[in-house]
């Protein structure tokens, strides 16, 4: 393995472990998640699969029709859910969630530019992405990233509001500011730059 695949490997794994602190904050916040996850729990809801099961049919399908668009997969794809995942089941284990409005709504700003850093991260390994942001890289072009990925969060949030799934003012945030931050971290950072 070379330095610079060596160099993308270990960015791929940081920057996922900066994503699940990301999303944690916005979980442990209780003011809604991320589109994805609202769409997930929401067929969850409704077709009484557990959340798990749902969320690796839709991941699939996902990527599935990312790769029919040209994303191709990698190992970014499959290593995003399972450090993302692992990370954010450590950090709801040792943080208790606060009760204080105040404190969530703090936690729900500060999950931004973490969830932003994390994404741009690892887009920026060039491994292959996670389920969201191969959708969304799928539409870039003719669509930039920066819109696609928060048409894919809105009409998840969508889709899981009308199944049932809770939305709050963290649903919004991701779907307006999170697809524009981390393009805008990728034009300052070129560390981060997606490499397709």
């Amino acid at each position: 393995m070379t330095v610079d695949a060596m160099r993308r490997v270990g960015q791929l794994f940081v920057a996922c472990v900066v994503l699940g602190i990301g999303v944690a904050l916005l979980l442990l916040a209780a003011l809604g998640s991320d589109g994805y996850s609202t769409m997930v729990n929401g067929i969850s809801l409704s077709t009484g699969l557990p959340f798990v099961v749902v969320n690796c049919a839709v991941g699939v399908v996902l990527v599935g029709m990312a790769w029919a668009r040209r994303t191709r997969p990698g190992l970014g794809t499959i290593v995003q859910p399972v450090v993302v995942g692992l990370t954010i089941s450590g950090v709801l284990a040792v943080v208790d969630r606060p009760h204080d409005v105040v404190a969530r709504l703090a936690l729900m700003v500060a999950a931004m530019p973490v969830l932003a850093f994390g994404v741009a991260g690892y887009l920026g390994s060039g491994a292959g992405a996670g389920p969201t942001e191969a959708a969304a890289l799928a539409w870039d072009p003719p669509v930039p990233f920066r819109w696609s990925y928060s048409i894919i969060q809105g009409g998840g949030a969508l889709v899981g509001w009308l199944l049932g799934a809770a939305v709050g003012p963290g649903t919004l945030l991701v779907i307006f500011a999170l697809g524009p931050a981390v393009d805008l971290i990728t034009r300052r950072l070129p560390v981060t730059r997606f490499i397709r």
